[in-house]
């Protein structure tokens, strides 16, 4: 990935990373339809495992696969591993506008660790910015809250378990490989919705379709968290964290193809004021980058 420019790296990884969690989010919705939530994540994690083990070993990672289990990555992933058992829940008891909306602090969340955890520079314009993004996604999500309960706070804690899951994933050395952890992630939430699965839920025989999506969705999500790993690998994240808000708009695409959801004009400019504050915030970071050079 030498090829990419440096200034594009990371918040390139951010949007391929959010599309590849909306295909999969398409899927589980659609697959979620007879099925129970928790045994959708769990043949998700088993469609993923059987995609992913392959996959290490096609690249030549055979010989790392016991990073799987390295200390800093299990740290990662359990707080993943939280995250999603939260969203899952909050997801089917809250209207999708709402779940969404309140998961888009995650990248301000992220900004405020960065700055306490590894004391990185954010600066009044970039924040400003960042609450443009932020702006232009509560836009897009046009959120109702309706029926604020506990299931408003499970969706605030994806959002912070989100945020603490990727400030753990800076902790992760560079000797580790992304799809590593990618697969770790995988494995950790297998195990965990199928416990979460069997406290709760009966088992209902899922039927062909079901499989079929779940073989799609196991695919991106191993996509979704590789790039999301690597984005804050490859860029510092004051700028590549307001590109999680590429989520919503990745999600209004997913709302028109599959379920033939027009977005309406205020959607519209949310995402245009998104896509807007993010090429700005590349646009400052690399004239901040040439000034360096230059100096």
């Amino acid at each position: 990935m030498h090829f990419i420019p440096i200034a594009i790296r990371g918040p390139l990884f951010m949007i391929l990373s959010t599309g590849s969690y909306v295909a999969n989010d398409t899927m589980l919705k659609l697959a979620t339809a007879g099925l129970p939530p928790y045994e959708v994540l769990f043949l998700r994690g088993t469609a993923a495992t059987l995609w992913g083990i392959p996959l290490l070993f096609a690249l030549g990672y055979a010989k790392q696969i016991p990073l799987i289990l390295d200390r800093r990555v299990l740290q990662r992933n359990l707080l993943e591993l939280a995250a999603i058992l939260c969203y899952v829940v909050s997801l089917a008891n809250m209207q999708i506008a709402d779940s969404t909306a309140l998961g888009q602090i995650t990248p301000l969340l992220m900004l405020i660790g960065s700055s306490v955890l590894f004391g990185e520079r954010i600066g009044g314009l970039r924040m400003a910015l960042i609450g443009l993004g932020f702006i232009g996604a509560v836009m897009v999500a046009q959120p109702t809250m309706q029926g604020i309960s506990v299931y408003a706070l499970l969706a605030l804690g994806n959002a912070a378990f989100a945020a603490a899951r990727d400030l753990a994933g800076r902790r992760v050395t560079a000797d580790v490989p992304g799809m590593i952890v990618a697969i770790s992630a995988v494995v950790v939430v297998l195990f965990g919705s199928g416990v979460a699965h069997l406290m709760s839920e009966r088992w209902v025989m899922p039927e062909t379709h079901h499989l079929l999506l779940m073989a799609g969705a196991g695919l991106f999500l191993i996509f979704g968290h590789f790039f999301i790993f690597m984005a804050y690998r490859a860029g510092p994240t004051g700028v590549v964290a307001p590109f999680y808000y590429c989520f919503t708009v990745w999600a209004v695409i997913s709302g028109l193809v599959v379920f033939q959801q027009l977005p309406n004009a205020l959607a519209i400019g949310g995402i245009l004021l998104v896509v807007a504050s993010g090429l700005t915030i590349v646009s400052l970071d690399e004239r901040l980058r040439r000034l360096t050079v230059v100096a």
